[in-house]
């Protein structure tokens, strides 16, 4: 069975039978499909569709979410992309980490695919020619704010919670984060990948993760409104008017008091051990109650999560801010060959989600003892330039 035959599409496009993905619905029940497709009033509308798992990806996910967005490049009947996750909990949780330890650690070579997959994915969706709206309601994070910061009208809502915690589990905030991270200034965007924060939707608005904030409740009817969608206009600004309330009244950002401590901090110009150093300093200064709390769950965070990682992952920010798109991807390929071949990421997936013992033994476990050349390993490609599995992405 061909991927596009777990496709369903219930309102149909003017498009030649062939080709059109209707044909291929057969199959598994809907309810049995990962992914979903359908068109309403020339806008298709993709949803990832294992709630279950909080929509994480599979590889077969990803091949089949990659074939529907050429699908929607290719047919001049569809104008613009909606990318939703099934259930009211999440958009998408990221990839599905586990296969991927699962793989890497019987030395099965599909793990890289699968990341060569999920990247071309995402710059795919970064850079395609018709309107995108990723819908980010409840959970997004790691490969599920890959999918949605590609998308040019990013929709959250007061149940969104988006992070890139990978640091967590001994590896870096990739899918494209070194670039569309650069979106915010350098000691916000270090902040959140370093600590791997979660992010409600009115601070991911502030952040400019996100376009609107509107109720949860608004969305379930979107595609109510989306049928009476004009086309007669500008696209970006139809589709806005479908998924923002006539009056929105947007959260305040919490974190939006923390701004300063967070620059200070999270400087640029301070190395790992530097920012560790100074968050302790200013807890031994018996700060007022809610700085406290940051200071301490920030300081602990950092703690936690692979030293490696975070000096490798303060790196790859920095450098990403002087990289295209096409670059950054690279990067940080070469950055999670490295960490799963023989850096944390494996001790990290055991700690964390497998034995879920929460006790990594990190190599080394200190920022302390980690040695530069280890970092600039990291930040060295594993393959020449022709050789790249992304040689040819960007051309």
């Amino acid at each position: 069975m061909s991927a596009l035959q777990s496709v369903v599409l219930e309102t149909g496009s003017a498009t030649d039978p062939a080709t059109n993905p209707s044909e291929h619905a057969r199959g598994k029940p809907e309810a049995e499909r990962e992914i979903l497709f359908r068109v309403v009033n020339r806008v298709a509308i993709i949803t990832l569709n294992r709630p279950a798992a909080l929509n994480a990806l599979s590889h077969a996910m990803v091949r089949e979410l990659a074939m529907l967005v050429e699908h929607c490049r290719a047919d001049s009947g569809i104008v613009a992309l909606v990318l939703r996750g099934a259930g009211d909990k999440g958009f998408c949780a990221g990839g599905d980490v586990r296969e991927v330890h699962r793989l890497a650690t019987a030395n099965d070579p599909r793990w890289l695919a699968f990341f060569v997959d999920e990247y071309r994915l995402d710059y795919a969706l970064q850079t395609f020619p018709k309107p995108v709206v990723a819908l980010l309601d409840g959970i997004a994070m790691g490969g599920g704010m890959g999918l949605g910061q590609g998308a040019r009208l990013r929709v959250v809502t007061e149940r969104s919670r988006l992070a890139m915690p990978e640091t967590r589990i001994g590896l870096l905030p990739d899918v494209g984060a070194s670039h569309f991270l650069n979106v915010m200034p350098a000691e916000l965007a270090l902040y959140v990948a370093l600590t791997g924060a979660t992010l409600g939707g009115a601070d991911a608005v502030r952040l400019k993760l996100a376009d609107l904030c509107v109720p949860s409740d608004w969305l379930a009817s979107f595609e109510e409104r989306l049928q009476r969608m004009p086309h007669d206009g500008e696209p970006v600004r139809a589709l806005r008017a479908v998924f923002e309330p006539p009056c929105n009244i947007v959260p305040h950002p919490p974190l939006a008091a923390l701004t300063q401590p967070i620059l200070r901090h999270f400087d640029r110009r301070s190395g790992v051990e530097r920012i560790v150093a100074t968050l302790r300093q200013d807890l031994e200064r018996e700060p007022p109650r809610e700085l406290r709390q940051w200071l301490q769950a920030t300081h602990d965070a950092l703690a936690a999560h692979s030293p490696t990682m975070l000096y490798v992952t303060r790196e790859a920010l920095l450098r990403g801010r002087q990289m295209t798109l096409a670059e950054c991807f690279r990067m940080e390929l070469g950055m999670v060959k490295r960490a799963i071949d023989d850096g944390d990421f494996r001790e990290g997936v055991r700690a964390q989600l497998l034995d879920k013992d929460r006790r990594p033994r990190w190599s080394p476990a200190t920022l302390a003892a980690v040695r530069p050349e280890r970092v600039r390993q990291f930040l060295s490609s594993p393959w020449s330039i022709d050789a790249h599995p992304l040689a040819g992405l960007g051309e």
